[in-house]
């Protein structure tokens, strides 16, 4: 038989959906492997590093250039790598 636990994340924006994680907690699992799963999958939905984002507003000519950065950055490791 299996138990479902879910734990649910705060609403970011009330105009956003609400997002829930659910962890499949197998019989004799133990309880704090399962929270440790709920971690992982908290921290690939990237809410914390959204959240902080929006702390304070960052001009749109800010992100672009960000952006390019990181594509020029990348493209950088790529050119070395095929070297």
């Amino acid at each position: 038989m299996n138990f479902f636990y879910t734990f649910a994340p705060e609403i970011l924006k009330e105009r956003r959906l609400k997002h829930m994680l659910i962890v499949q907690v197998k019989e004799g699992e133990n309880i704090d492997r399962a929270l440790k799963r709920y971690k992982r999958k908290f921290d690939r939905t990237k809410t914390m590093r959204e959240l902080r984002g929006r702390q304070q507003f960052t001009k749109p000519s800010v992100v672009r250039r960000a952006q390019v950065q990181k594509a020029e950055y990348i493209q950088h490791l790529r050119d070395q790598e095929s070297i």
